[in-house]
């Protein structure tokens, strides 16, 4: 059974940079067809960040793109998504996303908090 769990969330200033991790049991982060990030507002939709897939480099939703960075520790076996520049827009709860190789299925994590404050 996978389960991924993220950790990072917090208070930060606007301006202010954070660094968001997410760790997986039951398998792999390497073994994943591909691994992301996604970040829900309130009375919003989830919206996608960035995704990687297993070989290559990832993509970034234009609302995100040259102030988030994804990388992923394969020692230490974590997905990491780096935020700088943050604004008052980009608060939100957000969540690790994994998609199995064997069948597409798809792991969300329980999220983590991100308030920006003006």
């Amino acid at each position: 059974q996978v389960q991924l769990v993220e950790s990072g969330g917090g208070l930060v200033q606007a301006g202010g940079s954070l660094r968001l991790s997410c760790a997986a049991s039951g398998s792999s982060m390497f073994r994943f067809e591909t691994v992301g990030w996604y970040r829900q507002a309130p009375g919003k939709q989830r919206e996608w960040l960035a995704t990687r897939p297993r070989y290559g480099s990832p993509r970034y939703a234009d609302s995100v793109k040259g102030r988030f960075t994804m990388s992923r520790d394969n020692v230490k076996d974590m997905l990491y998504l780096q935020m700088t520049s943050l604004n008052p827009e980009d608060s939100a709860v957000y969540y690790c996303n994994a998609v199995a190789v064997e069948n597409g299925q798809n792991y969300w994590g329980q999220g983590t908090q991100v308030t920006v404050s003006s």
